[in-house]
């Protein structure tokens, strides 16, 4: 058998070479690990040390105390008290409706709760808490302490709840928060507001509460919290507290406000009140009104069609965004324009017929009093309020100088009141007309504008500020609810300094005969004198009908024989004391019939309360034969 010879020197050699190689490729995995660890435990230090901290520890935002509404007398129109509510985080509650049916044994969860609770699950869309119950009692937070462990994902939370004591009398004012959507959401994260809302479920939604929503927010305080493996909290290492937000004090007076809202009994409408010489905001009605807490927590289906399909319409702010006819109430602005243009003069007369004819037609335009007025001069036309007289004035005045006289006084635009939602309402002209319609203006369409018809429309808050201007001489200012603001952090005070819109500067002496004729409609032989009788103090007023459905050509206007709400709108005008004057107003009743003997005596009511301090007695409506001669 023949010894297989062995090349020991070569296989030394591969083996060394198969060494060394191993040994080159376990240096080089050491390196790379080596090189990881360095990356990991030098380059990557401060970012793994974060997130280990995170991990370690919670940052818990902590929600600010929202400002408090109150009136100028510190009266609270909104405030805010603390209360339970149980919450759901669905995420984490696993099959929900086996979760709520297991909560309703242990504590009354009403199908109202259920139906409320739906709705916000249907609104979200993110893994936030939502509660299903709020205002817990001692008894239930007990029960539900107890029982605890069995509700993964459901918990109990204190919270603070937004109030509203007067209930509707400020409805249309305040407004009211309501729980964040996700418009609010995408509106927050484009103003880059979205951080200071971290834990925050409501936001202002209508009124002042939307207006002011940064200011009555506050800041959002945060804390840290040491947590362990199961993140359960162990101790807090830092807080930062949260800023309340600022408190509005605001120039209406609550229980002027309140006496307004009674003396509008049964009727639907809005008045607005100002100080002329501040463009404070005294009042602010719209009637019916709604009760903003029921929005707070989303309103459930029962009251929301109750509301939705009223025909009184109360979610419906009348005196911001109601457009209408301004009636009679438009004649002193008329007035003023034609002495201040020259087309008028104070001695100047007509001789009522009880129609106007438009020159070169057989068109009659009728006065609202069969048989006309006689002899009609400029003072006259205001106290009995002729349209006969008016309708001659706007033809002869043309619509290019009756929209730039009247814009003086607000009308057509926004007021810049401290409130969104406002409507400009319309004050026609040649180029309005050819925009919205695609027509030219024709000159009978100037006869109906004279006596504030046609395509005229107004808002009572818009009424409301040029009649505040006429009172002021002129100056138009910009009305604002809010009168001062307190900082929460440091407690000062900051007043809002008056704004003027417009200085309008008419002729004193023209001025002065337009206001001694408003005088005397609240006169006896004036068509607002009945609501005025016996006042310890001088009212400049005017009233006004505006008309809801047109009447045709010969046929007679009969109220009793027009359903409810085909009647005429009931306007007033009036600023007092006539020769100072401290407060100026607007009211519209929607279908009230004539404003002497509806609106008027409201208008009576507010300024007897806020000159004298003092609730009127109450005043009879005229009889047919005083309203056969008080059409307005």
């Amino acid at each position: 058998m023949q010894t297989e010879l062995r090349n020991h020197q070569q296989e030394l050699y591969r083996f060394r070479v198969r060494l060394a190689l191993a040994a080159a490729f376990v240096l080089f995995a050491f390196s790379l690990l080596g090189a990881r660890l360095f990356y990991l435990q030098v380059v990557q230090h401060e970012h793994y040390q974060t997130l280990a901290e995170n991990n370690r520890i919670s940052i818990v935002p902590i929600v600010p105390n929202r400002g408090l509404i109150l009136d100028r007398n510190g009266v609270a129109l909104a405030h805010n008290y603390s209360a339970y509510t149980l919450e759901i985080t669905p995420s984490k509650a696993g099959k929900l409706e086996d979760t709520i049916n297991a909560l309703a044994n242990v504590i009354e969860i009403t199908p109202k709760d259920r139906k409320r609770f739906k709705k916000l699950l249907d609104e979200s869309k993110n893994f936030e808490s939502l509660p299903i119950r709020s205002r817990l009692t001692e008894v239930e937070v007990a029960k539900l302490a107890v029982n605890r462990y069995r509700f993964p994902g459901v918990e109990v939370k204190a919270r603070l709840f937004r109030h509203y004591p007067q209930i509707d009398v400020f409805s249309h004012v305040v407004g009211h928060i309501g729980r964040i959507s996700e418009k609010d959401v995408a509106r927050l994260e484009e103003q880059e507001l979205l951080s200071n809302y971290r834990g925050t479920d409501h936001i202002g939604k209508q009124g002042l509460e939307q207006s002011y929503e940064q200011m009555l927010h506050g800041t959002t305080g945060f804390e840290q919290v040491e947590t362990d493996a199961g993140g359960r909290a162990v101790r807090t290492l830092s807080r930062n507290p949260p800023i309340s937000g600022d408190t509005l004090y605001l120039s209406i007076d609550s229980k002027l406000q309140e006496i307004a809202v009674k003396a509008f009994g049964k009727y639907r409408g809005s008045l607005v009140a100002i100080e002329p010489k501040t463009g404070e905001v005294l009042a602010f009605v719209s009637q019916p009104g709604f009760d903003p807490n029921l929005f707070v927590d989303g309103i459930d289906s029962v009251n929301w069609d109750a509301y939705n399909n009223s025909l009184d319409k109360p979610l419906n702010n009348r005196a911001l965004r109601g457009q209408y006819p301004p009636g009679s109430t438009f004649k002193p602005f008329m007035a003023l324009a034609g002495l201040e243009l020259g087309k008028r003069t104070p001695s100047y007369t007509i001789s009522d017929p009880g129609f106007y004819t438009l020159p070169g037609s057989s068109h009659h335009y009728r006065d609202w009093k069969v048989g006309g007025h006689g002899s009609v001069d400029l003072h006259k036309s205001i106290v009995i309020s002729c349209d006969t007289y008016y309708y001659g004035l706007a033809v002869d005045m043309g619509i290019d100088n009756i929209t730039k006289s009247m814009s003086h006084f607000g009308f057509g635009s926004k007021s810049g009141i401290d409130i969104e939602g406002e409507q400009p309402g319309v004050l026609p002209s040649q180029a309005w007309k050819m925009k919205r319609f695609k027509q030219k203006w024709f000159t009978g369409d100037t006869v109906s504008v004279g006596i504030g018809q046609g395509y005229n429309l107004v808002t009572p808050l818009q009424l409301a500020v040029a009649t505040a201007a006429l009172a002021n001489k002129g100056q138009l200012m910009r009305p604002r609810l809010v009168q001062r603001i307190q900082d929460s952090k440091t407690g000062q005070i900051r007043v809002l300094a008056p704004e003027m819109r417009d200085n309008y500067e008419p002729k004193p002496e023209n001025l002065e005969r337009v206001i001694a004729a408003m005088v005397d409609v609240a006169r006896p032989g004036g068509t607002a004198g009945r609501a005025a009788a016996g006042a310890e103090y001088s009212i400049a007023g005017k009233t006004g009908t505006a008309q809801v459905v047109a009447i045709k050509q010969g046929q007679k206007y009969v109220e009793s024989l027009v359903a409810e709400r085909h009647r005429d709108h009931a306007l007033f005008i009036a600023f007092a004391p006539a020769e100072n004057p401290r407060i100026a107003l607007a009211i519209l009743v929607e279908n009230g019939g004539h404003g002497g003997s509806t609106a008027a005596p409201i208008a009576r009511t507010v300024m007897d309360y806020y000159l004298l301090g003092k609730r009127p007695k109450v005043i009879g409506l005229p009889d047919e034969a005083a309203e056969e001669t008080e059409h307005d």
